[in-house]
């Protein structure tokens, strides 16, 4: 990895910075959550090239004494130490601790990455990959890791959850590999949030016992946590269900409601405030009038015939907060910003837009809806990874192979 010394700050009070035709641009006068006028404005911000030359990056965590995880798809765990020396702990070979069964195939490969909630004492972290443990099928899995003081050592690797679907073959809309999910993270609750996608599989969301198009909520040992509510029948893993291919999921501040940002389909790309027990309403099987390759409706119709929350089948699916104005562009990670050097923008829900090239900057009232839209102005390239850091800062892992520190400061 490259330290790099490049740095870039600018005002982000700029129309028309990106972003699509929908968007509400950063001259918009700012509003408090209730949609009222504010003082505060949005900030500037300062961007700092932190790593270059990095191969996929999809994830990070930050520890509270500085050190810097990441996951690179095709190699695996990572770290940045404050000094700027790295080592690789898990993955391939030359990683400290090698997973001979490690798969790289089209979207799959070494995803989230999540710190115990007691990591600075017990240096437990949690990665999801896909294996070829179980060769027929592979699986996504998580992995339970440990590092020693020095950051130098990973050990006791345990495979907490085994059984997260893999799309092993190609079809009609793609390659193997695909709509894997994969985020990490834990919540306020002190409970491990794990995401998953549809493999491309018509039967996988609604599925009641397979782990594919789902958002799992389990404990530090990969168990179902209390209080799923998943429906009778399912696997008592599921919190939520009925997802396409979600990729990003980040706690409001002010509640601790989970909200996850999600790809559509050829539409309709969508952040949604997640209930326990919740169906998204995504169910891609074969209905009148469209021509579903391999029975998968996923991309045959329209936000009418095939929507990504389909209330007349589901009448009381979770309803999205934002749908990016109809828009189909790879909609990746998000992440709350927290802290009063984010201004006009603190507590407001950062949204990585990969095809669409973005970080768009949502604010939501107090139900949980999207009242207006920001670009934040950041560089034109597909956004993988947003992880918010102890100091406040914003960390950005992008598909170019670096990663960003963008530090806001309030005027």
């Amino acid at each position: 990895m490259r330290r790099a010394a490049r740095i870039w700050t600018m005002a982000v009070l700029l129309a028309g910075c990106g972003g699509n035709s929908g968007s509400t641009q950063a001259n918009t006068p700012p509003t408090t959550p209730g949609g009222a006028p504010s003082s505060a404005v949005a900030p500037t911000l300062t961007r700092t090239v932190i790593a270059s030359g990095l191969s996929n990056p999809w994830d990070i965590a930050l520890t509270s004494d500085g050190a810097m995880l990441y996951t690179e798809r095709c190699r695996g765990l990572s770290v940045r130490r404050p000094d700027g020396s790295t080592t690789r702990l898990f993955g391939t070979s030359g990683s400290s601790l090698v997973a001979p069964d490690l798969v790289c195939e089209g979207q799959s490969g070494v995803h989230g990455v999540a710190l115990d909630p007691d990591f600075a004492t017990n240096r437990t972290v949690f990665v999801y990959m896909t294996s070829n443990i179980n060769t027929n099928p592979r699986t996504n899995r998580v992995i339970r890791l440990q590092l020693d003081a020095t950051y130098r050592v990973a050990s006791a690797r345990t495979d907490i959850i085994t059984d997260i679907a893999f799309k092993q073959v190609g079809n009609a809309h793609g390659g193997a590999g695909a709509h894997s999910g994969g985020r990490l993270r834990f919540g306020p609750d002190r409970l491990l949030y794990v995401t998953t996608g549809d493999n491309h599989n018509a039967t996988l969301p609604q599925s009641p016992t397979r782990l594919g198009g789902k958002v799992l909520r389990v404990t530090r040992d990969g168990t179902a946590a209390a209080g799923n509510s998943a429906p009778a029948g399912f696997d008592t893993r599921v919190f939520t269900y009925g997802h396409r291919n979600v990729q990003g999921i980040a706690f409001r501040p002010t509640s601790g409601q989970p909200f996850i940002a999600e790809h559509g389909p050829n539409h309709s790309d969508e952040v949604t405030p997640l209930v326990a027990g919740g169906n998204g309403g995504w169910d891609p099987q074969n209905r009148p009038g469209l021509n579903c390759g391999d029975g998968y409706c996923g991309y045959a119709g329209n936000p009418t015939t095939m929507p990504m929350t389909d209330v007349s089948r589901f009448p009381n699916a979770m309803r999205a907060s934002w749908t990016n104005n109809g828009a189909s562009q790879g909609m990746g990670p998000c992440e709350f910003l927290v802290g009063a050097q984010w201004g006009s923008w603190n507590g407001r829900l950062a949204v990585g837009i990969m095809a669409g090239n973005r970080v768009e900057i949502l604010e939501l009232n107090a139900a949980g809806t999207t009242v207006g839209t920001t670009n934040a102005g950041l560089p034109s390239v597909r956004y993988r990874g947003l992880t918010l850091a102890p100091d406040g800062s914003l960390y950005v892992a992008t598909d170019a192979g670096e990663i960003w520190r963008v530090v806001a400061t309030a005027l």
